[in-house]
């Protein structure tokens, strides 16, 4: 096979994990063309193959020199026109099976290898079948398409990681346009904090803060009481030997409880109801029944006859306006009227309480529309059929319009909700695992942080990675900083798709998921061009260098043409800040 056209050289060195070799200098050319393409000798990350009887191993070029890097003969003169390769091995193809990761026999020395021409990377990547989606192009040969299997990309978890402007949002509209073209029975969540991707998916449903037409609601009685508490009253798990804790856990409970009855999803057994359960109550209610018995004032000095005496009230006040009852003054001294002895230890509370109220950032939680109360027209039933229902089969849930303070809550009351529904509706015919769920968190670094004890969308999120597969959900993590998230969360991402990473903290956690002996892949992402990923892990044959399709319509996340607005011409007084200034202040987005 010397006289093949796709002779390369000989193997002069091999270990566990590389092999080296020297090309041969009968090679008229560094760039020949065979079968009318041009082929370049010695790019990094390209193939070359050792056939050894009926076997083809195939490996990777990770360097490129004039002289071996370990001297097999310290006698032999290697002149500067002398061309070396090491070589990563990555798998194998025995006669007419299917290419295999691993290799199971090596070359030897002075065993031929051969370039790798465009049919045999067909050979490697097999194409597209029914339980895949295409990735990208591979970037040796515009012809050869990279698939992933998606069950492994969905249900096993995978990233997407890219520095700014490597094309990372146009890879997530790639991936999750293939999932919903190919798949007619997919469901997809997009968590969008930036509200960049309704332009891409004109045919969602998107969910916004206020919107007139849909407008995206989480309650707050959604969280689990240690949830609800510490975002409250800033109370923590450790309090529960503190009397107002466990008094406060009581009321919430029996709030629930009287609720029972009227829920429209229907009747809940009451000895079943716990704090951490999601039926509805008004927390202004709760507000005004802590304030009355922590303010009032008695004609009886004793806590044990204040709890039988009538108050002596001046105004009865309005919990749902949030206005406090007025109580005759009580006296200085041993005298009627006398100060509440109950529901003291409440005082902290109470103030922290009103304040969550009052805030306004908070209106979306504490003002749920249709699903404020136990009265209210709607049910959670109506949230679930909302997000994960009906014929829009991709959700963008648009936090543009949620206070950054407020993000991470409500990233996390999103993720328990729906990741409970599946769990919970397992076995159902409609959801759980009959019909899997994907979810993708944009911006993923801003929420699921390692800093921080309380964290409500990392324990949430860390969840489905954990557990999600048993019950159907699958998720995607997208970050220009993988290094500031939690490790939990990488620990269990089985593909990822990265983009040109330039800090060098980044690519260590992508570099550290690679197989060891393909870390030299993994020193192209500074190098990448924009609109083109490392691909590595569960879902794909071997590590892949893919060029991604550029997707139209865009998500509004590419950069402002300076130039073209810098060129423009603005009148005098043309500008109307008022509007920003209201913008804001009302932390609203203008249209």
């Amino acid at each position: 096979m010397i006289s093949d056209i796709t002779y390369l050289g000989k193997v002069i060195r091999v270990d566990s994990s590389t092999v080296e070799v020297e090309i041969s200098s009968t090679i008229p050319s560094a760039a020949p063309i065979i079968n009318g393409r041009l082929y370049k000798i010695g790019q990094i990350g390209t193939f070359v193959k050792f056939p050894v009887g009926n076997i083809s191993i195939y490996g990777i070029v990770s360097a490129v020199s004039n002289t071996p890097s370990a001297a097999t003969d310290e006698s032999r003169p290697y002149d500067q026109g002398s061309r070396f390769l090491s070589v990563q091995l990555v798998g194998e193809k025995i006669g007419d099976e299917d290419f295999q990761k691993g290799v199971g026999t090596y070359p030897t020395i002075n065993d031929e290898v051969h370039l790798v021409t465009e049919r045999d990377l067909f050979d490697i990547y097999a194409r597209k079948d029914a339980g895949s989606i295409e990735i990208g192009k591979h970037s040796s040969s515009e012809n050869l398409s990279v698939s992933a299997d998606i069950h492994k990309l969905v249900l096993r978890h995978c990233a997407i990681f890219g520095s700014t402007g490597s094309g990372k949002s146009n890879t997530t509209v790639s991936v999750l346009k293939a999932i919903l073209d190919d798949y007619p029975g997919s469901r997809v969540i997009l968590v969008d904090p930036h509200g960049e991707y309704a332009t891409a998916f004109p045919r969602s449903r998107v969910f916004r803060i206020k919107d007139a037409t849909h407008p995206l609601h989480i309650p707050f009685w959604l969280m689990t009481f240690d949830e609800l508490a510490f975002f409250l009253v800033g109370a923590v798990p450790k309090d529960d030997q503190r009397p107002e804790y466990r008094k406060l856990r009581e009321l919430v409970v029996e709030r629930k409880k009287a609720n029972v009855g009227s829920l429209k999803s229907g009747v809940v057994d009451s000895d079943r109801v716990s704090a951490d359960s999601p039926i509805p109550f008004n927390v202004r209610e709760l507000w005004y029944h802590i304030y009355w018995w922590l303010n009032a004032t008695f004609s009886e000095a004793t806590a044990e006859k204040q709890t039988k005496d009538k108050a002596l009230i001046e105004s009865n006040g309005d919990y749902n306006t949030l206005e406090p009852p007025r109580f005759k003054p009580y006296a200085v001294g041993a005298a009627a009227p006398y100060k509440s002895k109950l529901y003291q230890e409440f005082y902290v509370y109470e103030k922290r309480l009103i304040s969550r109220l009052r805030d306004s950032a908070y209106d979306f939680l504490f003002h749920p529309g249709d699903y404020s109360d136990a009265t209210s027209p709607k049910d959670l039933h109506d949230l679930l059929n909302d997000w994960i229902g009906g014929e829009e089969r991709l959700t963008i849930l648009d936090l543009a319009g949620v206070p950054f303070g407020v993000l991470d809550i409500t990233v996390g009351l999103i993720t328990r909700f729906v990741f409970d529904s599946m769990f919970w509706g397992r076995n159902e015919p409609y959801t759980g695992r009959q019909r899997p769920l994907f979810i993708a968190f944009e911006e993923a670094h801003s929420y699921l942080n390692k800093s921080g004890a309380n964290n409500y969308a990392r324990d949430a999120v860390e969840s489905i990675f954990k557990e999600g597969r048993k019950f159907g959900v699958g998720a995607m993590i997208i970050s220009q900083r993988p290094s500031e998230i939690a490790e939990t969360i990488l620990a269990q991402v089985g593909t990822f798709i990265a983009l040109r990473l330039t800090n060098s903290t980044d690519q260590s956690i992508v570099k550290s998921s690679a197989p060891d002996n393909l870390i030299s892949l993994i020193d192209l992402l500074p190098s990448l061009r924009t609109g083109e990923a490392l691909v590595i892990g569960e879902a794909v044959t071997i590590p892949s260098r893919v060029r991604i399709p550029l997707q139209t319509p865009r998500p509004t996340s590419e950069d402002p043409k300076l130039v073209e607005c810098w060129r423009k011409t603005f009148a005098r007084g043309a500008e109307d800040y008022k509007r920003v200034v209201t913008s804001q202040r009302e932390q609203k987005l203008g249209r």
